[in-house]
């Protein structure tokens, strides 16, 4: 097997590729990037055994074939070389040896037919989305996914498709809920559907997304698949029940105020600082035009600010973990966010005019 290659393609190619391999991994395989060398086109292939992670590249192929070499090693060594081209001649022990200008390297590798191999998809579902709105999309709510794997499914992002041509994404760990609404350009067959896409899929799917493409996500009966630009990114869909998210949300509100994102964040960030980890939460108080927020802690102290809001309505208190709000104002593009209350212990509502609704369930004090 022997081929050349362009380094610097060689290297952002391998660089993206590799950043799903794991440091962890029991099987010394899967730190090795799968290399197929034909027609002309390099192959490479990165696998956790959750996600596949595919692309390929132009290449003077001479002799064709197949190897595995230290993915990581790859990445760092065709960073760090100096030529504008790096040549590759491997032979049937997967013993490489690199030259790139006046460097010459060995790197020692393992058989391709030991490289886990991709499971058989047949996709039922396609959508095409512009890849600047799926990424602002996966930004918006990938903070209320839920870490917990005793709820797995709480531990992906569902993928809900209805009204023919319209996407959600949906993230909750089952005390906040954020979601959000996007018009697909293409989606066959079109009809209604879901899907539980594991974060992490989601998180790697976002690092290669760049705005002013179109990507495709291709859905299974128990898998999904992206294309995004020259790679292909697939995975295990996550089985089970997601939660009815259309009945979380409240269906009328007695209280309703505009806030400006940035003062209330910087507010209630400046609050949260006195706060101890057994005193995590802030109180919100409306009343006569303004917003008290306030926070104590026993062992620290207490403090509070206020903030100027339209607001006539009778006196109003609400409690929240101050981490569940500051998170979503921290990604919102909007320079105003609309609150809405009803009684201390129901759901709050948060919403933007960039299809982004976000739901929180307030803290009972004791």
């Amino acid at each position: 097997m022997k081929f050349t290659v362009e380094r610097e393609k060689l290297q952002r190619a391998l660089a993206q590729v590799s950043s799903i391999i794991g440091s962890r991994s029991m099987l010394p395989l899967l730190g090795n990037v799968l290399i197929e060398a034909e027609n002309d086109r390099l192959t490479l292939t990165a696998t956790d055994l959750e996600l596949r992670l595919t692309t390929d590249i132009e290449a003077k192929v001479e002799e064709s074939g197949r190897t595995t070499l230290p993915g990581r090693k790859l990445v760092s060594l065709t960073g760090a070389l100096a030529g504008d081209e790096v040549t590759f001649d491997i032979n049937e022990l997967d013993q490489a040896r690199i030259s790139c200008g006046t460097g010459r390297f060995r790197l020692v590798g393992m058989a391709a037919a030991d490289f886990p191999a991709g499971a058989e998809f047949e996709p039922i579902r396609e959508i095409k989305i512009d890849e600047g709105e799926f990424k602002r999309m996966i930004q918006k709510i990938s903070y209320a996914v839920s870490a917990d794997d005793s709820r797995k499914v709480l531990t992906g992002i569902l993928a809900s498709f209805h009204d023919e041509a319209a996407l959600t994404l949906v993230g909750t760990d089952g005390k906040r809920m954020a979601m959000c609404d996007a018009t697909v350009e293409s989606s066959s067959p079109s009809t209604d559907g879901e899907a539980i896409i594991s974060l992490k899929t989601m998180l790697e799917a976002k690092k290669l997304l760049e705005a002013g493409r179109t990507m495709t996500l291709e859905l299974g009966e128990k898998q999904c698949r992206f294309v995004i630009g020259d790679f292909v990114l697939s995975s295990r869909l996550i089985d089970g029940n997601y939660p009815n998210y259309r009945q979380v949300i409240p269906k009328s509100c007695k209280f309703e105020i505009d806030l400006p994102v940035a003062a209330f964040l910087a507010k209630l960030e400046t609050v949260s600082l006195i706060l101890s980890e057994n005193s995590s939460f802030v109180v919100l108080s409306l009343e006569n035009g303004k917003m008290r927020i306030s926070g104590a802690s026993s062992e620290v102290g207490e403090g509070s600010d206020e903030l100027e809001i339209e607001y006539s309505g009778e006196p109003f208190e609400v409690s929240f973990n101050p981490a569940f709000l500051v998170d979503p104002l921290r990604i919102i593009d909007s320079e105003t966010i609309k609150l809405k209350f009803n009684e201390p212990i129901n759901p709050v509502t948060m919403s933007s005019g960039e299809g982004f609704l976000y739901v929180i369930m307030p803290i009972r004090k004791q």
